[in-house]
């Protein structure tokens, strides 16, 4: 799934990133599951916490960082172009 984000949204998202130390795909998958009831907001919080308090969860040792890409498709071709014609819909 990609999901494009206006920028304003992604100067935030990176952010709180860097603020917290999490990476951007656990607080935008924390975001969609208190947003889809599936996370007990309540309960997670005092998970979160006593994880903290015990040591068992360690800060990131580096925040966010940008990370340039290592590999670049040839001018003119998509990713679309590496499928096979029977996986194309």
């Amino acid at each position: 799934m990609n999901l494009r984000l206006p920028p304003e949204v992604t100067t935030a998202l990176q952010a709180e990133s860097a603020r917290t130390g999490l990476s951007q795909q656990e607080i935008v998958r924390d975001a969609l599951g208190r947003r889809l009831h599936l996370i007990d907001t309540a309960d997670q919080a005092g998970e979160r916490e006593r994880a903290r308090a015990e040591h068992a969860v360690q800060p990131a040792r580096v925040p966010y960082r940008k990370v340039t890409p290592r590999l670049r498709l040839p001018k003119g071709t998509t990713s679309l172009d590496l499928l096979d014609r029977d996986d194309r819909f």
